[in-house]
């Protein structure tokens, strides 16, 4: 037997654009895509004519969806640096940024300051990275310093000192890149 609840679910595309759910053999809307993905599903749309993965485009579309209708995460900051990093040698790098900030999220405050920048020590402009970085997950946390309450218990005096001067240092960066624009 299959464990489904693990399995990737596969949508299909038909020509007229209807969304077919493999699984349930049920027609499929984006919303319902949607609660597949908040409920912990990973979800692909295939184009059954062509065979294209059409996943990013109708994830793509979820996330403008929402943001269309006022239930904003993303803040304009973001977005706007989302767009100039499609027109900027910084292009490479924005994936795995993004990628690390969401992990970062998932796995809570202990891991956050210890993983910014842990794995990218030879990109070019990596602070002004790490500012934003910091920035970004501020503004995906409402700048709650409680975000966590029970990591923040288990902090030892050691990591405390350490996060203040992480703090210190970022604070100095951040003023440093908003002399340079």
């Amino acid at each position: 037997m299959v464990d489904t609840k693990n399995a990737t679910l596969l949508i299909k595309r038909y020509a007229s654009r209807r969304l077919y759910n493999t699984e349930t053999s049920d027609y499929v809307t984006l919303e319902d895509i949607s609660g597949f993905i908040r409920s912990g599903r990973d979800v692909q749309i295939i184009d059954l004519k062509s065979g294209d993965d059409l996943t990013r485009q109708y994830l793509l579309q979820i996330i403008a969806e929402h943001e269309g209708r006022g239930e904003s995460v993303l803040p304009l900051g973001v977005l706007t640096d989302l767009v100039r990093s499609y027109t900027t040698e910084v292009n490479s790098v924005v994936p795995q940024f993004l990628a690390q900030s969401f992990e970062m999220l998932r796995n809570g405050p202990a891991n956050m300051m210890g993983n910014l920048g842990g794995s990218l020590p030879s990109i070019p402009g990596l602070e002004a990275m790490q500012a934003q970085q910091e920035a970004f997950l501020k503004a995906m946390t409402g700048g709650m310093p409680n975000a966590w309450p029970s990591a923040a218990k288990d902090t030892k005096p050691a990591e405390k000192e350490d996060l203040g001067d992480i703090k210190k240092q970022l604070a100095e960066l951040q003023e440093k890149l908003s002399k340079l624009s």
